[in-house]
């Protein structure tokens, strides 16, 4: 019995084995700044019964939040590619923490949409260079179980992130979440800069290659990466239904309460802390398997997902339905990280992962109120259809970009 304890022991810690040591700090840094974000969960609460703003007013907020998610994700990437990921992670953090302190002193309409646009921006700034300092410490063998890892703390961190701020609000009102998200992330800044030396990073073997143009280095020139992110954000705006218009559909529909509705959410995050290191530890011991051939097993989990909500008698389906969305998220997350990190090796890796991180930036911008819309227009069941369209075509883009990439590799070998 001990000695199968010890076994299943020995066979745990292996899946947490060969990850660097710098992907280890960059992972705390990650988690403990994801524990504070506290004021995005409630942020339409707080602009509607805090500060009194319409619903029309909220939305061009929101609205320019994810302008200012993208704008800085964009310029996080340009900024790497000029003075490392080390300098813009620390301005990143200690910007945005002081950023959000200031916040709650702000009232006007005007006011509000530029402190947000601003301070989202600042701390966008922090994606591409994260993604860029992963790449530059680990290795091919674990760059995977890196990137999961780092996926691991930012997925605990939102777990205990709202269940904390609710805590907060209801104890010292919504201030207190302008204070411990700005604090976190000053925290996270100094944790950072007292235990990671500043280095610009591993020199990869890819990298010590012949110079390549700047047209070859950009991601803007690169057809088939473009035609990647065009996948992967046409991906983004179907999966993020799932919070938004979904819960609106287990309440109109299947009026499930607000708690049942939560606990459906929560399993998400929860399976994923659970599994998905272990499946992408396995999915990297499995030398024959393709990984675009499991990111597009990965989308087609989430089709199937959506044409369970189609045929969904009862809260069975729907709980069948989270779980194998689940398994696509877990699938493809991790796996798209990691080919985007792949394909920016020797080229402007700041410019090739903010356009990663900018596909989802994207998504979020358009897709809720895209969903939305299509629900008032359409209804729920239709919406679901055109949904599923859409990853229908993400599969295609990702045959597409499959090909590609192979007839790259034939002519290089040529």
């Amino acid at each position: 019995m001990l000695k199968k304890k010890a076994q299943t022991r020995s066979s745990f810690l292996d899946i947490y084995r060969g990850i660097p040591k710098e992907v280890w700090i960059l992972s705390i840094v990650s988690l403990i700044n994801r524990i504070g974000a506290m004021v995005i969960p409630f942020l339409s609460i707080y602009l509607s019964d805090g500060k009194g703003f319409s619903l029309n007013e909220i939305g061009w907020i929101m609205t320019a939040f994810g302008v200012g998610s993208v704008v800085g994700t964009w310029l996080g990437g340009k900024l790497t590619d000029r003075i490392g990921f080390y300098p813009v992670i620390v301005f990143s953090l200690l910007s945005s923490g002081i950023g959000l302190i200031v916040l709650k002193e702000l009232d006007t309409f005007v006011q509000m949409a530029l402190g947000f646009f601003f301070v989202i921006l600042l701390a966008d700034l922090l994606r591409p260079p994260l993604f860029v300092a992963v790449n530059n410490y680990c290795t091919e063998e674990n760059r995977t179980k890196s990137i999961t890892l780092v996926r691991l703390a930012i997925n605990l961190g939102f777990a205990f992130g709202p269940a904390t701020g609710g805590i907060l609000i209801a104890s010292f009102g919504y201030a207190s979440l302008f204070w411990v998200d700005g604090l976190s992330c000053i925290l996270a800044m100094l944790f950072f800069v007292l235990t990671l030396k500043k280095t610009v990073g591993k020199v990869t073997k890819e990298e010590t290659t012949e110079e390549k143009s700047p047209a070859l280095k950009s991601p803007y020139k690169d057809k088939s990466y473009l035609l990647f992110v065009l996948s992967l954000t046409l991906f983004g705006l179907v999966f993020i239904q799932y919070f938004s218009t979904v819960p609106l559909f287990y309440k109109e529909v299947h009026e499930l309460s607000e708690a049942t509705i939560g606990l459906i959410i929560s399993s998400n995050g929860f399976v994923i802390f659970i599994l998905e290191m272990p499946l992408m530890h396995w999915i990297e011991k499995q030398k024959k398997v393709s990984k675009m051939n499991v990111m597009m097993i990965a989308v087609v989990c989430v089709i199937v997902s959506y044409i369970l909500l189609i045929f969904s008698m009862n809260v069975t389906f729907l709980i069948i339905g989270m779980m194998i969305l689940t398994i696509g998220e877990m699938l493809l997350f991790p796996l798209s990280n990691t080919e985007a990190m792949q394909r920016s090796i020797g080229k402007n890796q700041g410019d090739y992962m903010a356009l990663y991180a900018i596909s989802f930036s994207i998504a979020h911008l358009v897709g809720h109120n895209l969903g939305m819309q299509s629900v008032d227009f359409v209804g729920f069941d239709m919406t679901w259809v055109g949904m599923s369209i859409g990853l229908l075509v993400t599969l295609l883009l990702l045959q597409v970009y499959k090909n590609s990439v192979k007839k790259e590799k034939q002519l290089s070998v040529e």
